[in-house]
């Protein structure tokens, strides 16, 4: 379409977004998708549909009980659709009819999967399928071994595939019923650890797993793979520790809800009954998120090496590098801008939220604004006491957090650089 040549990929991937849970609205408001358990109205389809585009998991009305299989057949290809990335599902669906790919086409897999790579795009894409199609059926195949033994064999299976797209996408969606995630599994050690190797490998990013598969090994990854794998070991590893610390979980609980936090949503334990600190050490996992090109959100892990990275420079006097490469200084600054642009918005929304909801706590309306932005989907609120405006707020919150705050910012006022530049002049910082 020549229309969509003159339109900047950024744009078009957030309008993408937005016709897609435009769709997923309309569908889930038809009386086709409602039991009838709960009264849905469109707006709650809004927010369910907007929740799982985003791949956030944070809901209104109970997935598991509130809609038909033909609500949780919708709500589930909107949260493949949201993880895989409107603009990769699409061109993927335009190649399947015989269309030629595009420059313009090779762009856009490039912003949706923040990858520099133009070359190979169609076996980039088949790759990306093949990865999710593996992982989420091994998921499903070894969740229904679990569910198998609680439910019916048909509903099991329901269970299990929603289970394993729903945790590979991060979207922390269930369908167990009356809003308890995975509280009944909490001691089932299979189930926390399918789980988990699911949400991790999501977490990575299609770009960081296929790397892997094509060096085989670790030392010969790119230098973007080693710095996601040792960052989310890293985070996994001191969320876990600081969760033993701080509250009464056990090894295995303070394991899945440090890997969970990083954008999932799933949880075992009931999370408002946490303490300050432990609620503390999630908000700060759920705000740095997963990483680049993955299906989960956050300001990503690659952004927060590099904001600790700079960090170190900036005080020891030494150079920007990690594993034996030096690091862009434009890649810094990019960090740093992402990051901030990230904490003004859960500054602002939270501000507005506090404004709007005085009946609950500061620390409600904190962590579910930095759950909403980071698309991560825990609550201690809960969502659905929430007001209209106030969800609002989330909505909006979890849009940015899917399509990223700097992307959004530079939807409608990017333009080109000049071709002149201004006297540089110095000034003290700090």
């Amino acid at each position: 379409m020549r229309i969509l040549k003159k339109i900047p990929s950024a744009r078009i991937i957030a309008l993408g977004f937005l016709a897609v849970i435009a769709a997923g609205t309309l569908l889930l408001s038809l009386p086709i998708a409602h039991t009838g358990a709960e009264r849905v109205t469109v707006f709650d389809a809004l927010f369910t549909a907007t929740s799982a585009v985003c791949v956030t998991g944070l809901v209104v009305v109970d997935t598991g009980t509130a809609y038909t299989v033909f609500g949780k057949t919708v709500i589930m290809l909107l949260i493949q659709a949201g993880g895989l990335g409107v603009a990769t599902l699409g061109i993927a669906v335009t190649v399947l009819v015989n269309r030629r790919m595009t420059y313009k086409d090779s762009l856009l897999i490039k912003d949706s999967l923040n990858t520099e790579n133009l070359g190979s795009v169609n076996w980039l894409l088949n790759k990306v399928f093949l990865v999710t199609l593996c992982a989420e059926a091994a998921g499903a195949l070894l969740s229904f071994a679990v569910f198998s033994r609680d439910y019916p064999f048909w509903k099991a299976l329901g269970i299990s595939i929603f289970h394993a797209v729903s945790a590979f996408n991060n979207a922390g969606f269930d369908l167990l019923g009356g809003m308890r995630s995975l509280t009944g599994y909490s001691h089932n050690i299979p189930l926390n650890l399918i789980t988990c190797a699911l949400i991790v490998s999501g977490g990575l990013g299609y770009l960081v797993i296929l790397d892997i598969i094509r060096k085989k090994r670790l030392r010969k990854v790119s230098l973007q793979s080693k710095i996601v794998l040792c960052t989310t070991f890293a985070l996994i590893s001191a969320g876990t520790l600081l969760l033993l610390a701080t509250e009464d979980v056990g090894f295995l609980g303070a394991l899945f809800q440090s890997v969970t936090a990083r954008t999932a949503g799933f949880n075992t334990y009931d999370i408002a009954a946490f303490s300050s600190a432990g609620q503390l050490a999630l908000c700060c996992l759920m705000f740095i998120g997963a990483s680049p090109g993955s299906t989960g959100g956050g300001i990503k892990t690659t952004t927060f090496f590099s904001l600790l990275t700079a960090a170190k420079a900036a005080s020891t006097g030494g150079k920007l590098q990690a594993f034996r490469r030096k690091i862009p200084a434009d890649v810094v600054t990019r960090a740093f801008v992402v990051a901030f642009l990230a904490a003004s918005l859960v500054i602002v929304s939270t501000l507005a939220l506090c404004a709007l909801e005085p009946g609950h706590t500061f620390m409600q309306l904190l962590f579910e604004e930095i759950s909403a932005f980071g698309t991560v989907g825990l609550s201690i609120a809960p969502t659905p006491t929430l007001g209209p405006a106030a969800r609002v707020i989330l909505m909006l919150s979890m849009f940015i957090g899917r399509v990223g705050p700097l992307t959004v910012a530079t939807i409608w006022v990017y333009k080109p650089q000049a071709a002149y530049s201004y006297t540089e002049e110095g000034y003290t910082i700090g």
